[in-house]
């Protein structure tokens, strides 16, 4: 467990939350609305009920309407809730100003990622992130779940309270595999025992998408194309993520029912992802260095499902947002060779907030500035001396 405070960050976090729940002072979780963040936010919840203090609020974004991370929307949500420690999880590493102004509400801002750091790190109180240039530790491949899995195991270790480590270590396995890390070193052993854990679930919600989606062999490929997508369909509302609520309830009932639900969203999903694809090819330009499209009417849950598609076909940088009339979002996905994030940061001048992985991140930007963005990357991309490395 040793090798775990070889994360930059750990072991100020495991101790500033132990002291917290000695104090009984208020926690609040902000989680990612994708798989990797709602598990993220599980493991930790979790952690911190058998510890004996519970936070007192969770917050997920609603992506069409608040974008990716923390946001102004979501702070001004908060605001009454301040002082309070305020730990954001698969998110934040980008949000400069948002974090600035959690600071000024009151919050103590903590952070658990596992995004490419920028060219320079935001006001938080704590930052855990193994991308972080002075971190020690040396397997840069765990997913935010992975690394919050980690943190719970030995907070709880130190606490002397005991635990069900397969209960968490299920949800680290399934958010790993749904953002695509590299099953290598310890990721490996994760994924193997997590794929155990879940055959043998005590999780009401995993029971009933098991039930609901057909799984038998519980493999890797079986999580990745039965588990994922529903889990991956969920929405946001009132701060509540579906995926959230489905693993966290007990009620056979009610999860059976979330079950269904985000089985049948997720077919209507990959539909109307289908349709998108097909209407983003016939605007392809082909004399370009890359794919840079965007309509008003392309959810930006979907975003990230298209340049996916669209990459694998033309094996070139793809950028795809949904245009809003004042800013606009989207997503990006890379040959390995080429850094997504190095090539927004070459442009950042245009741009609000962006951030992730190398070959796979995301961007705001202000509406009127998407043509000037488009340009800079066509320069960019032509340069002769661009990579990941």
């Amino acid at each position: 467990m040793s090798d775990t405070f070889l994360i930059k960050g750990m072991r100020e976090t495991i101790d500033r939350i132990l002291q917290a729940v000695e104090n009984q002072e208020k926690i609040i979780l902000f989680g990612d609305a994708d798989p990797d963040g709602v598990a993220s936010v599980i493991i930790l919840k979790e952690a911190l009920e058998i510890l004996g203090n519970p936070p007192e609020f969770v917050y997920f974004p609603n992506r069409e309407k608040e974008g990716y991370g923390i946001n102004r929307t979501a702070l001004s949500f908060l605001r009454g809730k301040s002082p309070a420690i305020l730990i954001a999880l698969d998110c934040g590493i980008g949000n400069f100003e948002e974090i600035e102004i959690a600071n000024k509400m009151g919050f103590e801002v903590i952070l658990i990622e596992h995004h490419k750091v920028l060219d320079r790190l935001p006001k938080a109180s704590i930052i855990v992130d193994t991308e972080q240039k002075d971190d020690k530790y040396p397997f840069k491949g765990l997913c935010t779940a992975g690394v919050a899995y980690k943190l719970a195991k030995v907070m709880l270790f130190e606490a002397q309270k005991s635990f069900e480590p397969e209960k968490l270590l299920e949800l680290a396995m399934i958010a790993t595999l749904s953002d695509q890390m590299p099953l290598v070193c310890e990721n490996q052993k994760l994924i193997e025992d997590g794929l155990l854990s879940l055959k043998y679930t005590k999780r009401q919600g995993l029971k009933s998408l098991i039930e609901t989606c057909g799984i038998n062999d519980f493999s890797e490929n079986e999580v990745k194309e039965k588990i994922i997508p529903p889990l991956a369909s969920a929405s946001t509302k009132d701060q509540k993520n579906e995926a959230y609520l489905l693993l966290t309830e007990k009620s056979y009932e009610k999860t059976d029912k979330i079950a269904k639900s985000l089985l049948k969203k997720s077919k209507l999903r990959k539909e109307r992802a289908r349709e998108i694809f097909e209407e983003a090819l016939l605007k392809i330009d082909d004399s370009l260095p890359l794919i840079f499209l965007g309509e008003k009417d392309w959810p930006l849950t979907l975003t990230g499902t298209i340049a996916s598609k669209l990459y694998q076909k033309y094996q070139k940088p793809t950028f795809v947002f949904k245009k809003e009339k004042i800013e606009s979002q989207g997503s990006v996905r890379t040959p390995r060779e080429m850094d997504s994030v190095k090539a927004m940061n070459f442009c950042s001048g245009l741009l609000e907030t962006y951030g992730g992985h190398s070959q796979a991140s995301g961007f705001r930007i202000k509406t009127e500035n998407l043509e000037k963005f488009k340009i800079c990357l066509v320069d960019y991309f032509n340069r002769s001396d661009i990579s990941s490395n």
